[in-house]
C-alpha cells in the first residue's frame, strides 16, 4: 500500500484553496491547510478534512521569513511534504481597484507591492523551501501554481493581479526545466471565475448572468472542478505534464 504522501495548500482557509484540500484528503493524502491566521474558516476546513494527520500553519506569505516558515511547519506537522500547491494570493476586490485614472500613485504603488509580495514572491519563497526539502530528501514530488485567466486576458481595474499571475505561469516554466533533473513536476492552472464564497455577490447581482454568458457552458467554474484538475497534475502519473499551463475558464476566453 502506497504510503499516504504530504500536501502544502496555502491559502486553504476557503474557496478554491478549501476545495484543494478536501480532495487531496479525500484521496487519503495528509493535508496541511495554510491561512494567514488561524481564524475561524481555516479551522473550519481543517475540521472537515477527512481521515487523519492533518494540520493547520500560518503565516503571512509577504513575509519572507514567514514564508520559509510556513514550509517547515507543514513538513514539521506532516513529516515530510511531498505536493505543494500555490494557491494563496490577494484576489482582486472592490476595495483594491487601481486602475491609473483611478487611483494616485501612493495607492498604486501600494498595492503593486502588497501582490507582488504574496502573490509573486510569496509563492516563490515557499516554493524554495518545499523543494530544498524534496531534493535534500531525494524524493520526487510536484508544485502546482493556481493562476488565473487574467494572466492571458488582462484586468484592466487590476493590472497587478494580471502582471503577478502571469509570473506565476513563468515562474512554474522556468521551474519545470530547472527541478526536472531533480524529479519534481511543476503545473500552472489558468481558471476563469469561479464560484468560492467570496464571488457570490456578483452572481447574486445584476452581473451574474453577463459572468455566466462569458462561457458558452452559460456557468461559471466550480472550485471542485479546479481541485480536480488539480489533483490530476500532482498525482505521480502525471509527471509528463510538468511545464503546462492548464486553461480552466469552460472556453470563456481561448488563447492562440
Amino acid at each position: 500500500m502506497t504510503e499516504p504522501r504530504g500536501v502544502l495548500v496555502t491559502g486553504a482557509s476557503r474557496g478554491i484553496g478549501r476545495a484543494v484540500a478536501l480532495a487531496f484528503a479525500r484521496a487519503g493524502e495528509r493535508v496541511a491547510v495554510h491561512s494567514t491566521r488561524p481564524h475561524a474558516e481555516a479551522k473550519s476546513t481543517l475540521a472537515a478534512l477527512p481521515g487523519s494527520g492533518h494540520a493547520l500553519v500560518t503565516g503571512d506569505l509577504a513575509d519572507p521569513a514567514a514564508a520559509a516558515r510556513i514550509a517547515a511547519d507543514a513538513i514539521a506537522a506532516l513529516g515530510q511534504v511531498d505536493v505543494l500547491v500555490n494557491n494563496a494570493g490577494v484576489a482582486p476586490t472592490a476595495d483594491n481597484r487601481h486602475a491609473p485614472a483611478e487611483v494616485a500613485y501612493a495607492d498604486w504603488v501600494a498595492t503593486w507591492q502588497h501582490m507582488v509580495q504574496v502573490n509573486l514572491l510569496g509563492a516563490a519563497n515557499v516554493t524554495w523551501a518545499v523543494t530544498r526539502h524534496l531534493i535534500d530528501r531525494g524524493a520526487p514530488g510536484s508544485i502546482v501554481n493556481i493562476g488565473s485567466r487574467g494572466a492571458y486576458r488582462g484586468e484592466p481595474t487590476h493590472p497587478a493581479y494580471a502582471a503577478t499571475k502571469a509570473a506565476l505561469h513563468a515562474l512554474g516554466q522556468s521551474l519545470a526545466i530547472a527541478l526536472a533533473p531533480h524529479h519534481i513536476a511543476v503545473t500552472s492552472v489558468a481558471p476563469g471565475f469561479i464560484a468560492t464564497e467570496r464571488q457570490q455577490p456578483k452572481l447574486a447581482a445584476v452581473t451574474g448572468e453577463a459572468l455566466r454568458q462569458e462561457s458558452p457552458f452559460g456557468r461559471v467554474g466550480t472550485p471542485e472542478e479546479v481541485a480536480h484538475t488539480v489533483l490530476h497534475l500532482a498525482d505521480p502519473a502525471s509527471t509528463w505534464t510538468s511545464g503546462t499551463i492548464i486553461d480552466l475558464n469552460g472556453a470563456s476566453h481561448l488563447r492562440p
